[in-house]
């Protein structure tokens, strides 16, 4: 899984949230390291909703302007909880070899 769908399945795990709610906080998330534009935000919502991972939840208007909102399925958030334990998986390896780096004499 790409780091900004991972980052946009989280910021869903949350609870519902409108695109540019997404946005601010897949920003958020990564530390300023992501930013979302537009197109790519739908485009990968599109896709995810496509797979079955996110749905629509509600739609609500504001000064005139509709918000989508979208929300996990069971199966994004299974899919999110999958990628999560993957990750966590790398990440103790890598800090078991780092670990044994920093004990060998310089």
């Amino acid at each position: 899984m790409r780091e900004p769908t991972f980052l946009i399945l989280t910021a869903l795990a949350s609870g519902p949230r409108h695109g540019y709610g997404i946005v601010r906080e897949v920003t958020e998330l990564s530390a300023g390291r992501v930013t979302l534009l537009a197109g790519t935000l739908y485009t990968a919502l599109d896709r995810l909703a496509a797979e079955g991972l996110i749905t629509h939840d509600h739609d609500e208007t504001v000064d005139g302007r509709l918000r989508r909102y979208y929300r996990l399925t069971d199966r994004g958030i299974a899919a999110l909880d999958a990628e999560t334990a993957r990750l966590r998986q790398l990440t103790t390896a890598a800090e078991a070899r780092l670990r044994h780096l920093r004990s060998r004499p310089a």
